[in-house]
Order: C-alpha cells, then sequence, then structure tokens
C-alpha cells in the first residue's frame, strides 16, 4: 500500500469504508424485509385459521387452507397432542405437534423450523376450544426467494456502486492532487538546476485549482522559494563582495608592501654605500607602514561592523552634534588652509546619542574626500540641521561632480572614480564605505547627490539620545 500513489490509497480507503456502510445497509434492508413479510404471511395464517375455525364449527371438517398448507385440529390431554386429521399432517409432523403443546391460554404461538422433506414453514398454533388446538403451517418459499432476490439485486448493486465510487472518486482525487504532483516536479526541477552562482530560481508552482489546503501550501511553496531566491541573491552578493574585497584588499597590501621591500634594500644599499641617504631611505619605510597600518585599521573596523552583531564597535552617549561639526571644521581649516570651509550650525546644541570618535572619523573623512577629489580652492561646506525626528549633518562642495555611473559604487569598498589620481593621493578607497558603515551602525543613512558644481553628501541619523551622562564639548 506505501508504494501506491496517494490518490489510490485514498480511492481504496474510501471503498472500503463504502463496503462497510453498504454491506450495514443490505443487512438490515434485508432483514426489515423479511420481517415484513413474515407479518404479512402471519396475518394471512390468522385469516386462514379463522376461515377453518368456521368450518370446523359448522361441519365439523377442515377446509380454507391455501394450496401447500397444513392444518391440523389437535386434541390436548394429559401433556398429549392427539391429530383429529392424521392423513392431512406432513411427513415430519413432530414440530407442529410440539406447537399444539405450546399453546397455553388464548394467545396464538409462532414458530419457524424446517419440516424434512417440505423446507422452511411457518407454524401458527391456536386454540379453538378447551382442549382443541388448531395448528396451520405455511410454506416460507416464497419469502426466502424474495430476500435472496433482494440480496442479489443489493450486492450487484452495490458492487456497481462501489467500482463507480472508486474509479470516479480515484480520479477526482488525482485532479485534486494534480497540483501537489506539480509542486513535487517543481522541486525536482529546482534540484536539477545549478545554483552555485545563482541568485534566482527558474521555477514556481503555479494554478488556480486544488482547493484552499492546496492553495495555502501553493502559497507557503512559492513564499519558500521567494525567501530562498532571497537568501541566495544575498549569499551570492556577498560571496561577490568578499572575492572583490579579498582582491582589492590584497592589491593594496600588495603596493606598499612592495615598498617597503623596495626602500628596505635601497636602506641596505644606502647603509653600506651612501650613509648620507639612510634616513630619507627610513622615513620612506615610515611612511609607507603607517599607510599600511591606516589600511589596515580601516579593513579592522569595517570587519567589526559588520559583526556588529556579536560585538559593536560603537560607545554611544549623549552628545551635541553641533560641536562635534565646529571641531572638525576647526581641524579641517587646520589641516587644508588654502581651503574655504562654510560652516553652518544651530544656534541651540542638537543633543542626540552617537559615538563621538567614530563620527568625527564620519565627518573627517568626507570633508578630506571633498578636498582630496576636488581641484585647489574649491570651496566646501558644512552644515548640521534639526528635523522632528532626525539630525542632518551635510557635507558638499563645488567641485566637477562625480559622474552618474559611479555615483551607486562610491560607497562600495576599495571603490574609485579617479583610480589612478587617487592612489597618487595616497587614497586606498575605504574613506567613504568606512564613513557609510559607521553612519548605518548608528541607526542613519547616507545620501548622495552630485551634478557639476555640486556635490553633497547628507548624513541622516536619529534623535534617541542616551543615559550615558553628557559628554562635553567646547564651543
Amino acid at each position: 500500500m506505501r508504494r501506491l500513489r496517494l490518490g489510490t490509497r485514498l480511492a481504496l480507503g474510501l471503498g472500503a469504508l463504502a463496503l462497510a456502510v453498504f454491506a450495514v445497509v443490505g443487512t438490515v434492508m434485508a432483514e426489515r424485509m423479511q420481517e415484513f413479510l413474515e407479518r404479512r404471511l402471519d396475518a394471512q395464517m390468522e385469516t386462514t385459521q379463522v376461515s377453518v375455525k368456521k368450518n370446523l364449527a359448522a361441519t365439523g371438517t377442515i377446509k380454507g387452507a391455501a394450496y401447500g398448507w397444513y392444518s391440523v385440529v389437535y386434541d390436548v390431554r394429559d401433556g398429549r397432542a392427539v391429530p383429529r386429521n392424521p392423513d392431512d399432517q406432513p411427513a415430519d409432523r413432530d414440530d407442529m405437534t410440539d406447537v399444539a403443546l405450546k399453546v397455553d391460554g388464548p394467545e396464538p404461538v409462532y414458530w419457524t423450523d424446517h419440516l424434512k422433506g417440505d423446507g422452511t414453514y411457518r407454524l401458527r398454533g391456536s386454540p379453538v376450544s378447551d382442549g382443541v388446538v388448531l395448528v396451520t403451517a405455511a410454506p416460507m418459499n416464497d419469502i426466502t426467494t424474495t430476500v435472496r432476490q433482494l440480496v442479489l439485486v443489493e450486492v450487484i448493486a452495490f458492487l456497481l456502486a462501489l467500482t463507480a465510487f472508486v474509479v470516479i472518486g480515484r480520479a477526482v482525487l488525482r485532479r485534486g492532487l494534480q497540483p501537489l504532483s506539480d509542486m513535487a516536479r517543481t522541486a525536482h526541477d529546482i534540484t536539477s538546476h545549478d545554483l552555485t552562482d545563482s541568485a534566482r530560481l527558474p521555477v514556481r508552482a503555479e494554478g488556480g485549482s486544488g482547493g484552499v489546503e492546496v492553495e495555502e501550501l501553493r502559497s507557503a511553496f512559492n513564499t519558500m522559494l521567494d525567501h530562498i531566491d532571497t537568501s541566495l541573491a544575498a549569499r551570492t552578493a556577498a560571496e561577490q563582495r568578499l572575492r572583490r574585497f579579498i582582491a582589492d584588499a590584497s592589491h593594496e597590501l600588495r603596493t606598499p608592501l612592495t615598498s617597503i621591500r623596495g626602500y628596505a634594500d635601497l636602506f641596505r644599499y644606502a647603509a653600506a654605500n651612501a650613509p648620507e641617504e639612510r634616513e630619507a631611505h627610513l622615513e620612506r619605510l615610515r611612511s609607507e607602514a603607517a599607510r599600511m597600518s591606516v589600511l589596515l585599521d580601516d579593513l579592522l573596523l569595517l570587519a567589526r561592523l559588520d559583526s556588529a552583531e556579536a560585538e559593536t564597535p560603537l560607545r554611544v552617549v549623549d552628545g551635541d552634534l553641533a560641536a562635534l561639526a565646529l571641531e572638525a571644521a576647526d581641524a579641517f581649516r587646520a589641516a587644508h588652509p588654502s581651503r574655504p570651509l562654510t560652516l553652518t550650525v544651530p544656534d541651540r546644541p542638537v543633543r542626540l546619542g552617537f559615538d563621538p570618535l567614530r563620527l568625527r572619523q564620519v565627518v573627517d573623512n568626507l570633508l578630506t574626500n571633498a578636498a582630496v577629489h576636488t581641484p585647489a580652492g574649491t570651496s566646501v561646506s558644512l552644515s548640521v540641521s534639526v528635523e522632528p525626528r532626525s539630525a542632518v549633518l551635510r557635507v558638499g562642495d563645488t567641485g566637477p561632480g562625480i559622474p552618474a555611473a559611479d555615483q551607486a559604487r562610491v560607497f562600495d569598498r576599495f571603490y574609485r572614480v579617479d583610480d589612478s589620481r587617487t592612489r597618487d593621493r595616497g587614497g586606498s578607497g575605504l574613506g567613504l564605505a568606512v564613513a557609510h558603515s559607521l553612519v548605518v551602525a548608528h541607526g542613519g543613512a547616507v545620501d548622495l547627490t552630485s551634478r557639476p558644481g555640486s556635490t553633497a553628501v547628507t548624513v541622516t541619523l536619529p534623535r534617541r539620545p542616551t543615559s550615558d551622562g553628557p559628554c562635553p564639548h567646547p564651543r
């Protein structure tokens, strides 16, 4: 049975249940029909005995019995029954005598028995007068034949109905369960596809039949496929980012390592042949090592931000965003005196929860990025504004802008709009990526808008001050 399909098993189970129901119904019908026919025969026997008693009283003879019936008058004395008409008795007369002996009182006695040589008979004994009993025997062949024909008709009709029930039920069940087969084929089709680098499952379970339960299963199945699609897309994107990240990190680390190795060779040569150049080579070694240290620090910070669920790299306190912007502006003016900087902050403190060190790193990275990637003398702006549920920090410049094709990727790690210029200026392509990850870790968002003559990076932070205590900032 377990090897059969579900529709076949259900049809056979329903067929067995229907067979049991048919058997019960058929048995009850046959028994009720037999009881009905026996009651009719009892009524006929009562009528016949009334006629026989009249003839017996009028003529002293027994007449009026139907063909094939037996009617015998017994004189019952001292526990013995003696027939008056022994010639009108069946060969097996003991049963009729027993019935005559059982009559006691005015009530008739009924009995059904098999008379040898004659078949099954219905016996009725009723009193005629004191000590006189009339016993009539009526054949039950017609009743037996009728009940047998009824049982035969029931068996044939029930078998036909059962066959039709199983065949039609199996067809209906197969049609109703067809969506399950479709979903099974869909699952097999999915297993036949290579999903190693795929972000989209090529098949879905379609259809609109099968009932409410099948529709619920189909919806759950397709929802599961959509979830798998999303997971595959996320996994594929993560793997691609990881490959790109490893390639870029290897490339970035190889450059200072190559420089360090070259300067080390020059330092060894200078130590042996040109002592006056040793300090210059040593300083270059320190510079390349410092550059590698900054790169590794940025990579470590990004890794900690990526695993922020396990260990948050932020130490959030209640601070003043306007004071932080003022400090960043003062540091920018000191580092880039030739760059005009416009600072716009509210008169009142902008209180919210943030990590002062990391958010200052965000502002410094944005300002440095504006200075590095714009021509000399380009003006830079820094502003802080307050909205009902957030604080907005905006860094802009009036440079040539960022090409539209590059704007969607400027926050990617190791991405550079102008790779050659950025390398000459010492950039690693991680500044905006670090700024973006830090803002997201604060629960904020970063938006870039750029066109020729105007580029602005907008940082939106939620205003959720903490209760860790104030963090003073000099104004």
